[in-house]
């Protein structure tokens, strides 16, 4: 790592000859392949962008030249050459974030890890630029060809394109893939160009060919480059940006870093919007990496860096029983469909794809179009079930709302890595589902606790057919089986209180949400052995509130709620809703997800930090039982 090691900004690298940055480039392959098995994290894409990176860093002048990433998950080199080398601790606590972070470096100037906005944020600080008379200060933005599938980036292009004279960088690392291969007409699109004669070759050919005929060479020769728009659609259909206003070079080998920087010094001197398209491989240079073909490590735990398998194997997880599901549920009815936005594999969706080719739809990465393509299913008769992660949910609300529970429409949607995620940061804990959910009309929401109760509300789930129904449960490895004592209209008995001597009511109702009942359970021991009486129940379906639960509360003195979900309109504020409906005079306490953005952490952490673990809640439950104790004796 002798040079690796010398680089502490990347001015650094203006000083290495073409040989040293060929070994820079191996090294720091070296380096993430050592590093990232130890902690996991976002590997296949970074070891594509090595030279790419580089090459940016040599041709523009970053903070000066805003560089940005979408969704910055291909971050890695870019905090290496910006003096960023500890990876000790990646997306642990108190460690790197596995996306930029505007509190760790200047260089950083934008932290989204959705994708498909990097657009937006460049078209703005373009204009921002302009507006300033910085002019000579250009805006790099870097988006993979996923992410060019999104809506929102071609929302973007056409503002763009608007302008002719802002300087603005548009650098498609075109990998084939956004987490398994790229699909759709974007992605045929992009591989046309790839696997095509380039326009500039043969037009350079032709004036070499042509200004050599006598006479007539020269007129031949104009009159052909004056006609590139049509050849160009004929020879490298690049038309489709040309046609929107953009300037277009490539394809350029992405891993060749003279071809890179003669392209990326033409784009930064021709003052306005290019589009540099750039190819790369996912997982270069690591073996294992490129023989994967569901994802090219995308993203790794912790494995061995010799053989790529993990070290550890986890036990089974709530994504894979969900898979298992579907694809009985597929076998049983022909009239379900499966919808993932570029997440075949992550969410579980790829057993169903196999057994049913025909039955899965990839719509890239574009939620809000699976949303609306899922109502359409359903107006044809079918059941889509639409899995993505609780925090890419959030981008589709409208669509949910307004296209399928307005119309009634049976659409399952499954979030997976639904509360606290942890490792990936603020952007990916799926915190916020069940408060913007709680505002849609008809919609019901079933939390699971267990494996037992994912497939069992699954069922239930595609079994309405007059509204949007969401099943939503964690990440990782699935608890034991968590057995109900009894119901109580729909919701599940987990504990009872024991009976209170003479007329006083029992103590505490825990509501517990979701994959919360170990810990409920846990903090009703520890109140049990301060001589606390609780009942713990499961709702299942937390939206509606169960018609049962004020009845049930009212036999309670204290009525706790417990949900990895922010507080705010959450499952805690629906209940206390109910309650007060229901002339019911019982304190509510509710423990969720305070609602601020959360620094990257285990998920344990997390947790420990926000004060959702048995300990807490039976700390100041024992507090709030306290208080009612005193107040009695004093009244």
């Amino acid at each position: 790592m002798a040079l690796l090691t010398r680089i502490r900004g990347p001015r650094d690298l203006d000083r290495l000859t073409p040989g040293q940055l060929a070994v820079l480039a191996e090294e720091i392959r070296s380096f993430l392949v050592t590093e990232v098995s130890k902690t996991g994290g976002h590997l296949g894409p970074n070891l594509g962008v090595v030279e790419l990176t580089i090459a940016l860093h040599r041709v523009f002048d970053s903070p000066r030249d805003r560089i940005l990433f979408d969704t910055g998950h291909q971050s890695y080199v870019h905090k290496l050459l910006t003096g960023r080398q500890d990876f000790s601790r990646l997306r642990l606590k108190g460690g790197l974030s596995g996306y930029p972070s505007r509190a760790e470096s200047e260089h950083d100037v934008i932290e989204n890890s959705h994708a498909s906005t990097v657009l937006g944020y460049a078209d703005g600080l373009a204009k921002a630029n302009q507006l300033q008379g910085h002019h000579d200060r250009p805006v790099v933005a870097v988006i993979g060809d996923g992410a060019l599938t999104g809506g929102m980036a071609w929302e973007a292009l056409n503002n763009i394109a608007d302008a002719k004279d802002r300087p603005l960088v548009i650098v498609v690392n075109d990998n084939e893939r956004s987490y398994s291969p790229t699909i759709g007409g974007m992605a045929n699109h992009l591989a046309t160009l790839r696997t095509t004669q380039g326009y500039e070759r043969f037009l350079s050919w032709g004036k070499d060919a042509l200004q050599r005929t006598p006479v007539v060479g020269q007129q031949l020769f104009e009159t052909l480059h004056g006609a590139k728009k049509g050849l160009k659609d004929f020879i490298a259909p690049q038309g489709m940006f040309e046609d929107l206003g953009l300037k277009y070079i490539g394809p350029i080998d992405g891993h060749d870093l003279i071809a890179l920087e003669s392209a990326l010094t033409k784009a930064r001197g021709f003052g306005g919007p290019v589009i540099v398209h750039c190819l790369t491989e996912k997982g270069r240079g690591y073996r294992a990496a490129e023989q994967n073909e569901e994802d090219r490590f995308h993203a790794v735990g912790v494995i061995h860096p010799e053989t790529g398998l993990p070290i550890k194997s986890a036990g089974k997880d709530w994504t894979s029983v969900f898979g298992e599901e579907m694809v009985a549920l597929g076998r049983e009815r022909e009239d379900i469909v499966g919808i993932t936005a570029a997440m075949l594999h992550p969410v579980g969706l790829a057993p169903f794809a196999k057994a049913f080719p025909e039955r899965i739809f990839d719509v890239g990465i574009a939620e809000q179009h699976a949303a609306v393509s899922a109502a359409g299913l359903a107006t044809g008769g079918l059941h889509p079930v639409v899995a993505v992660y609780a925090t890419f949910l959030n981008r589709a609300f409208d669509q949910v709302l307004m296209d399928v529970a307005l119309h009634k429409l049976g659409v399952t949607f499954v979030l997976d890595r639904a509360g606290v995620t942890g490792t990936d940061g603020a952007s990916h804990n799926g915190m916020w589902d069940m408060s913007i959910l709680q505002v849609v009309p008809g919609l019901r929401l079933a939390a699971p606790r267990d494996a037992d109760q994912l497939r069992a509300q699954l069922r239930e789930a595609v079994q309405v057919k007059d509204a949007p129904t969401v099943v939503r449960y964690s990440k990782g490895t699935v608890g034991p089986a968590v057995p109900a004592l009894g119901t109580i209209g729909g919701m599940d008995v987990l504990r009872e209180a024991q009976e209170p001597s003479g007329e006083r009511r029992a103590d505490v109702l825990i509501v517990s949400v979701g994959a919360m009942a170990t810990t409920c359970l846990e903090a009703a021991d520890l109140l049990a052995a301060q001589g606390i009486t609780s009942t713990v129940v499961d709702p299942r379906w937390v939206k509606p509130v169960d018609p049962a639960l004020p009845g049930l509360a009212a036999e309670h003195r204290v009525v706790v709620t417990v949900e990895d979900n922010g507080r705010a309109g959450g499952v805690g504020s629906a209940i206390a809703q109910a309650l007060r409906d229901a002339d019911v005079d019982v304190p509510l306490r509710d423990f969720g997800i305070r609602q601020e953005f959360l620094d990257h952490a285990s998920r344990a952490e997390i947790l420990a930090e926000i004060g959702l673990t048995a300990a807490d809640i039976a700390r100041k439950v024992t507090a709030l039982v306290s208080r009612l104790d005193l107040a009695t004796v004093q009244a």
